[in-house]
């Protein structure tokens, strides 16, 4: 799995590069559209670090995308993902895996599956969700997600359907990993 996650990496450097100068924009440009760091983005896309989760989805959100449909774009795509094909990125902060089971840019429809450790937590800001809908289900463990201050229990077979834009706290409070999937679909 390191192997796979350390491809990712490079090619999720090699993307976010292109996306930024696909545009026209400086590391600044970029810095001040996703509210990271200027040095951050250039070790980021030197492969010096790895982004957390949120840094991700916040340089997403800078370039119009999702955090999967940038994962995407970095991997490539076809229609049909081999299990053994779809790329795996672990957040350095959380130790979070993530498995991007399915996205296309020209397909409506995205597919994630995330284990959460014991312990972890990953907090989105609101500008994550603002043009996207999602719909989570727990396959396994325990998850308590905070929705805009709403808090939600979730046990496996559970699902949730987001609402309107907010901050969303994803956390695994029980002994053992969780595991979830996430449909999305932007609007």
């Amino acid at each position: 799995m390191s192997s796979l996650i350390d491809d990712t990496e490079t090619r999720l450097a090699r993307r976010l590069k292109l996306e930024r100068e696909a545009r026209g924009w400086s590391l600044a440009d970029l810095a001040g559209r996703a509210g990271v760091g200027k040095a951050t983005i250039s070790k980021i896309e030197r492969g010096e670090i790895s982004p957390t989760a949120v840094t991700l989805v916040r340089l997403a959100s800078a370039f119009d995308l999702t955090l999967a449909g940038l994962l995407v774009r970095a991997e490539g795509g076809d229609r049909l993902v081999r299990a053994a094909d779809q790329p795996l990125w672990r957040d350095p902060a959380t130790g979070y895996v993530r498995r991007q089971v399915f996205a296309r840019p020209d397909h409506p429809v995205e597919l994630v599956e995330v284990e959460l450790p014991p312990g972890g937590r990953v907090t989105l800001p609101a500008s994550s969700y603002a043009s996207i809908r999602q719909v989570l289900q727990l396959r396994a463990g325990a998850l308590t997600l905070i929705e805009g201050g709403e808090r939600h229990e979730l046990a496996p077979g559970d699902a949730l359907g987001f609402g309107p834009p907010a901050e969303v706290t994803f956390a695994n409070e029980g002994e053992a990993p969780c595991r979830y999937i996430v449909a999305l679909t932007r609007l």
